[in-house]
């Protein structure tokens, strides 16, 4: 087996550092713009903030999906800009490396990414998606209720309120209670300095046990409340009925559905026709998203090589945005044959193909003597600016101000 030559070497070098650190970034931006809407949601809900935590390691599939490509984009084409910035590129294009070439670590780099892609988002986003939203289920359904919020009166049946001063051990070990409890023939009102939860037989049913408290009790028998004092106190409390959560990929959840299972919904002819398109949807966008992975080392470096006397860092935003806006571009032709609006294979694959064009030219623009697609697009926006300019002059005036 041959190994890589120093060249390639030396080129993966400069390409990993800026993948990692780009991926890493993304990835962490993501996180942190859904992290504060988490912990409002789970907040609002009564959960544990620790929650927050599992609900963000379920989404970082979906957006390690979303900074793969980004990633791999911006790690070739800063390395190769820095290539092209210092003359290296063109000292080995003067020694008969080609681009073709030079591009043989770059389609290593995304081929190993596209199998990490394919198995994120065919087998491990389904699962993580499914478990992100049984988090928000249970939530809201209060299977997370055991979490009581401190100092404040908690509700834990119709008939039972609770309130604690303080909480250790994830709810496990209670301290200051104050309990009511209203029961058919009276109700009871009991302090203790601890308590704790217990299981019993009875799924619908736990125990509070009081340690160390006083008890008043009220009931019609009773011409004076009756009060005592115990060193435990068990209080049975019904807990209300939770709904179990739906199975994975249940309700027309195409997202949570495994590529195989996609390939049997698609067309396999044993489900509605509505689920069967949204299914075809789901399926090749996935698809088009991973196999579009195969262009981007030729777009990167068809963006990285500014124009002779230039250092201008236009290349990294236009493939930014190229790559954004197809993603878009993805989303609205999903939706749109799931809705039946557009065949879903035509949606998606015509996108594609055009893209794919659009990177070839520019690829083999850069390929010919003299070429520079990103030199083209500098003179396009210089006109641009002109004609701006010379409709309204102000504006030119209102920027340099």
């Amino acid at each position: 087996m041959r190994t890589l030559s120093l060249i390639d070497r030396y080129i993966a070098r400069n390409i990993a550092i800026p993948l990692l650190g780009t991926l890493v970034l993304a990835a962490m931006l993501l996180v942190l713009d859904k992290m504060l809407r988490l912990f409002d949601f789970v907040v609002n809900e009564g959960g544990p903030v620790s929650v927050v935590w599992r609900m963000l390691a379920n989404l970082l599939p979906e957006y390690l999906a979303l900074g793969i490509p980004i990633g791999l984009l911006l790690g070739i084409l800063l390395a190769f800009r820095k290539l092209a910035l210092s003359s290296e590129l063109d000292a080995l294009r003067g020694l008969g490396t080609g681009y073709g070439r030079m591009l043989r670590v770059p389609y290593l780099f995304a081929f190993v990414l596209l199998l990490v892609n394919l198995f994120i988002v065919g087998w491990l986003q389904p699962w993580t998606h499914y478990g992100y939203e049984r988090l928000r289920f249970d939530l809201r359904s209060g299977a997370l209720g055991a979490s009581l919020k401190v100092g404040e009166f908690n509700t834990l049946s119709k008939r039972f309120t609770l309130r604690i001063d303080r909480s250790e051990n994830g709810g496990t070990q209670l301290h200051g209670l104050f309990v009511q409890a209203d029961r058919g023939d009276g109700s009871v009102v009991a302090t203790a300095d601890h308590g704790r939860f217990l299981a019993t037989d009875d799924p619908e049913t736990i125990l509070l046990r009081l340690e160390r408290g006083r008890l008043i009790q009220q009931s019609p028998k009773f011409e004076t409340p009756r009060t005592l004092g115990f060193e435990t106190y068990d209080l049975p409390i019904n807990l209300p009925r939770i709904d179990s959560f739906r199975q994975r990929g249940a309700i027309d959840e195409t997202d949570e559905m495994t590529l195989p299972e996609l390939i049997v919904a698609s067309y396999g002819g044993i489900v509605s026709e509505d689920y069967q398109m949204a299914a075809r949807a789901n399926l090749h966008f996935r698809l088009v998203e991973v196999v579009m992975m195969m262009l981007l080392p030729m777009l990167a470096i068809a963006l990285a090589v500014p124009p002779k006397r230039s250092s201008s860092s236009l290349g990294i935003f236009v493939g930014i945005v190229m790559v954004v806006a197809y993603h878009k571009v993805n989303q609205w032709a999903e939706d749109a044959g799931a809705q039946g609006r557009l065949i879903p294979e035509v949606a998606l694959w015509v996108p594609f193909l055009l893209f794919a064009g659009l990177i070839l030219w520019m690829y083999w623009t850069l390929s010919k003597p003299g070429g520079q697609p990103i030199g083209a697009l500098e003179r396009g926006a210089s006109v641009a600016w002109k004609k701006i300019r010379s409709v309204w002059p102000q504006f030119g005036q209102e920027a340099a101000t």
